[in-house]
């Protein structure tokens, strides 16, 4: 089993960007030039490597090395954008990879690119590159080449050395839980349960019951074997499941308008052991949009876009609007879903209004984002 954590640290360690490995201080999948540079590079590694895996590093810098990391990043339908684009898609894996010396919301993000021993070529246009285009790897370079019909193989021993000096061992995996209860001892009841006698996963929550159920806010759960954040939320509630060979969780968040809100069912994630080594991921989307009255929706997308006019100008907001920035993001949602496609426009402008009125009022656009690219998948 490989410590991702130690992989990462090999990564940057022993080799600058070259035809099996790239790094990036960020990833941007919201927009289709940050969608088509990801794709070329996902293309070129994959077929510089047609027999070993190749991978991607995100929140690093590029000139030094210093990890810095990146948001949890949870999107588990980033298989669907490679398939929808890439002719011979590889299986393509993204992990939350823990580092003790980060903030607490941030990872450092792996992908890993698992190779298909065949010829990997863009489907269809996207951005500037064409549909049919083949891309390699040049170095630390991904570019469109002519290539001849036989793959080369080139990087297989060196790649199969780094990840075998990554393989984790009892040390490594104390050591993870000792670390993982030690930031989570002050109220929020770390706990750890090994599964097939090989996995072990850890989470923390601050609990609450709730007639005769108990629901977790602040949860973050981490496979401690391979350092990788399974999930990690500061504000949903979260209701965890477990038995001798799963670890499942449902995540709820919460909606509503003027101090009225529920709290309704996005998504169940399933971890799931076998007795081989290896486990599987599942996940099931649950969330149903809420309805409200149109009258209501048109008076708080109008109360939006008002208060969004008085934040853009730089125009003294009263303490209430103040409270109400914080539900901006999550309100145009709910507009957006029931039927106001201009609310989608307006999530877009958001960006950098949200980021001036300070890091809760961002986080809660993230989140929203998060839950929105969930709900365009499904």
């Amino acid at each position: 089993m490989i410590n991702k954590r130690l992989l990462i640290k090999n990564l940057l360690a022993h080799n600058d960007e070259n035809s099996f490995y790239d790094k990036k201080r960020q990833l941007n999948l919201g927009s289709k030039e940050g969608k088509a540079k990801f794709l070329k590079h996902i293309c070129a590694l994959s077929n510089s490597n047609p027999k070993n895996n190749s991978y991607i590093v995100v929140g690093v810098h590029d000139e030094d090395n210093e990890i810095v990391g990146v948001d949890f990043f949870d999107d588990a339908k980033l298989q669907n954008l490679i398939n929808a684009y890439l002719e011979n898609p590889p299986i393509v894996l993204y992990e939350n990879i823990h580092f003790p010396h980060l903030p607490q919301r941030k990872v450092v993000g792996l992908v890993t690119i698992r190779p298909t021993n065949k010829m990997t070529a863009l489907r269809k246009n996207i951005w500037k590159y064409y549909g049919g285009s083949v891309f390699f790897r040049d170095g630390s370079i991904s570019m469109s080449k002519v290539f001849d019909l036989e793959i080369k193989d080139v990087n297989s021993k060196v790649v199969t050395e780094i990840e075998k000096h990554a393989h984790n061992n009892i040390e490594l995996t104390l050591d993870g839980v000792i670390d993982f209860v030690h930031r989570y001892d002050s109220g929020l009841h770390p706990k750890y349960k090994v599964f097939k006698e090989s996995f072990v996963v850890c989470w923390a929550g601050l609990e609450k019951r709730v007639k005769e159920k108990s629901y977790f806010s602040r949860v973050d759960v981490e496979l401690i074997n391979e350092h990788v954040k399974l999930f990690y939320s500061t504000h949903d509630e979260v209701e965890i499941e477990l038995n001798d060979y799963s670890f499942s969780l449902i995540e709820y968040v919460r909606l509503g308008f003027n101090n009225q809100y529920k709290y309704y069912p996005l998504e169940r994630m399933s971890f799931l052991f076998d007795d081989k080594g290896s486990y599987q991921i599942d996940s099931e989307f649950l969330f149903s949009p809420p309805e409200f009255e149109k009258k209501l929706l048109h008076h708080i997308y109008n109360s939006n876009n008002a208060l969004c006019d008085k934040l853009g100008k730089g125009t003294r907001i009263s303490k209430r609007e103040q409270e109400d920035v914080l539900n901006l993001a999550p309100t145009y949602m709910l507009c957006y879903l029931n039927g106001f496609e201009e609310a989608k426009d307006k999530l877009q402008e958001l960006s950098g209004i949200m980021k001036k009125q300070g890091e809760e009022a961002y986080q809660s656009l993230k989140d929203t984002q998060r839950i929105l690219r969930k709900i365009k998948y499904h």
